[in-house]
């Protein structure tokens, strides 16, 4: 699991990439106009994406192996809303996008298959308690990414523009 958990750390930062600049291609007007997505626009999605990162990092920051690579976000103010727009500039999300997808490689790198086993327990946005597999919490964060950067291929197909190739097939090494 903790190379599929890396796998997908560049995964991540590779497609991040590409989405990004794709939108910046992008008005500003056109990446703020309510497109009726879940989170309106391009630009809403974008930071609803950057949001729930923040939110389970901040818990993964709460991991007793204390990885010294969540330093970044444990000094960051929880959001408080998964709908709160953190930056209305796109250039300064691109920027911070970018910073972040570099600390959750370098976390990934930090972890070892035995946090993976352990249990984490947390409150949902909702203070609902729950306790879960570590292993698999990183794993839905990867996948809430990839479920979103979806909806903003979309809403980006519809202005026009292809991100090109989104499949993690493109980054999966041949076997010898």
């Amino acid at each position: 699991m903790l190379n599929n958990i890396q796998l997908m750390s560049q995964y991540n930062q590779w497609m991040n990439h590409k989405l990004y600049a794709t939108a910046g291609q992008l008005s500003d007007d056109a990446l703020t106009i309510n497109q009726d997505a879940f989170f309106k626009s391009i630009l809403g999605t974008l930071n609803h994406s950057m949001v729930g990162d923040l939110v389970w990092l901040k818990r993964f920051a709460n991991h007793p192996a204390a990885h010294s690579a969540l330093d970044y976000v444990r000094n960051i103010e929880t959001p408080t809303s998964l709908s709160q727009i953190l930056y209305t500039n796109f250039s300064e999300l691109s920027s911070k996008r970018k910073q972040l997808d570099q600390v959750i490689i370098n976390w990934c790198q930090q972890l070892s298959d035995n946090d993976l086993v352990f249990s984490l327990s947390y409150h949902n946005a909702k203070g609902k308690p729950a306790t879960k597999n570590f292993g698999s919490l990183i794993l839905h964060l990867f996948n809430h990414q990839t479920h979103h950067r979806g909806q903003v291929t979309t809403l980006l197909s519809q202005s026009g523009l292809d991100v090109g190739v989104t499949d993690l097939l493109a980054l999966i090494p041949n076997s010898e």
